[in-house]
């Protein structure tokens, strides 16, 4: 990378910019450091601290809910499942909302401001040890977390020139980064589970929930004094810059807010899938409906999109078993007995995955950029097959465990779910930041920010799922070496098949989309 640093320090200038795609003018230019504009690097740590908060308490939370809400018995792990699954989903469900209301209301930067508040104030409220509570917590997390995630990710897009090569290893930068954030936050908030309080250790999450509060308060100071240096992007148009745009967003969210606490606590995930599906339905109709008023070569490029969603959904049903099947098979079924009789906690398998992203994200960028450079870099959908693949690699890993490693005690080894953790994060290298950066090139000019809310509404159908099939991994009973065999096997061939599947199809893909790399 170049390391070329301006010592001037102007700030970019230029009409207000809200959205970009092909068909769109190149953004200002900025001040450059290490090879990409200097915003890249505030916009980063703005999602580290944002990330450290949400990993920070979520490795916590379906082992929180069976040690609290069913003093630890294994008969609550479905349940546990289900609402983990449900809470993901809706975390990124309400991203379609905070992207529609980001382009059209009040912009990204106000929205993220709005978004840090609300969720900073659930991760507090969530410290407070009622079902009740609990659960409306969790609601503020939702509702702030998709005023939030999908608009600093649009942004990033922002930075850079449709055609300007630097876009995907800009966006795998950025994800390397906020993924040292869910590095840090299992590490740091279980330790302090461990060692602030001494008493049982459900009692202690209550300090694992208030640094991942005092992390999104950093989220928040870090975007506020960083933000000057984006100048007019992600600002809105000056006509809907004023209070009353915010005022009406408030009491939107104000309002939605007991909405998404009876679909946690009163609808449960099946019905919620449903719910999942028609708004999915619904902004897929609104993307082609747009990319057909555009003409034939945005339409199909917005067909390519949705596509390349649905594989994206079965990535994720099976890649967030993390905080939830794989949860369990930690605490129950893997031997975390280290040297000197020390055990390994179960939250830290959480810090394998973005561990592995940071290790490996700048190989995979710079795999890329020779292959890019050479004529050879695989196109958007082979990239999403190789996830996929490496996806289904993992599950295999544990297939053989599952068979071949059980001890006599019904325990597997350590190192078959440390290497599945990494084998799952090269397939997410494939596919999700590059997913990020699809939507910024294939999006309708105008719907940069909804079609990036859509993104993340794949991935809340995909964690919905995840939930459901987790649950039934666990049963009535708990997750059994039985039970977790026929699940993850039932898990390799699903992904191999659809692996393989979109590799035989990339040709009619890369068709479809008329140039775009």
């Amino acid at each position: 990378m170049s390391t070329n640093m301006p010592s001037n320090a102007a700030e970019p200038m230029g009409p207000p910019i809200q959205g970009m795609s092909s068909g769109q003018a190149a953004p200002p230019s900025f001040p450059q450091m290490l090879g990409h504009p200097r915003p890249l690097w505030m916009l980063f740590m703005t999602e580290f601290w944002e990330r450290f908060a949400f990993y920070g308490m979520r490795w916590a939370l379906t082992l929180y809910i069976v040690a609290q809400f069913f003093n630890g018995d294994a008969s609550g792990q479905g349940y546990a499942s289900r609402t983990y699954g449900a809470y993901l989903a809706l975390v990124y469900a309400t991203a379609l909302f905070g992207g529609y209301v980001a382009d059209r209301i009040i912009g990204y930067q106000r929205s993220i401001l709005l978004g840090a508040v609300i969720m900073g104030s659930g991760l507090f409220v969530i410290m407070l040890p009622s079902q009740s509570v609990f659960l409306l917590g969790l609601s503020l997390v939702i509702v702030g977390n998709g005023l939030f995630k999908p608009n600093i990710s649009t942004m990033v897009g922002q930075l850079y020139a449709a055609n300007d090569d630097r876009r995907d290893r800009g966006f795998t930068i950025f994800y390397m980064g906020i993924n040292a954030g869910a590095l840090v936050a299992p590490l740091l908030t279980g330790w302090l589970a461990a060692v602030i309080t001494d008493t049982p250790m459900q009692q202690n999450y209550k300090v694992v929930f208030a640094a991942a509060g005092f992390g999104m308060v950093l989220s928040f100071l870090w975007f506020w004094f960083g933000r000057r240096q984006l100048g007019a992007i992600g600002r809105p148009p000056v006509e809907r810059n004023g209070t009353s745009s915010m005022l009406y967003v408030i009491i939107g969210a104000a309002i939605a807010v007991p909405i998404v606490y009876l679909l946690l606590a009163r609808v449960g995930a099946s019905i919620l899938g449903y719910v999942l599906a028609a708004l999915f339905v619904g902004l897929s109709l609104m993307l082609l409906v747009e990319g057909i008023r555009e003409g034939k070569v945005q339409r199909d490029r917005v067909i390519v999109m949705l596509v390349l969603f649905l594989f994206n959904i079965l990535f994720f049903m099976f890649f967030e078993q993390a905080g939830s099947s794989f949860n369990f098979l930690a605490e129950n079924i893997v031997n975390r007995q280290m040297f000197g009789g020390w055990e390994f906690p179960t939250g830290w398998f959480q810090s394998v995955n973005p561990l592995a992203i940071v290790v490996l994200a700048p190989v995979v960028a710079l795999i890329w950029g020779v292959l890019g450079r050479a004529g050879k870099e695989p196109s958007i959908p082979r990239k999403f097959g190789l996830g996929l693949l490496g996806n289904a690699v993992a599950f295999l890993v544990l297939m053989y465990a599952l068979k071949n490693l059980v001890s006599g005690d019904g325990q597997i080894p350590f190192w078959p779910l440390v290497l599945v953790y990494v084998l799952q994060t090269v397939g997410e290298l494939c596919l999700s930041p590059i997913g990020l950066s699809m939507v910024t090139k294939l999006a309708p000019m105008k719907y940069v920010g909804l079609a990036m809310g859509g993104w993340f509404l794949s991935t809340a159908i995909g964690n919905n799922l995840s939930g459901i099939f987790a649950g039934s991994v666990s049963g009535e009973t708990g997750m059994t070496v039985a039970s977790a065999l026929e699940g993850f096997t039932f898990s390799f061939w699903l992904l191999l098949g659809a692996g393989v599947f979109l590799f035989l199809i990339a040709p009619v893909i890369n068709r479809l989309m008329h140039g775009i790399k």
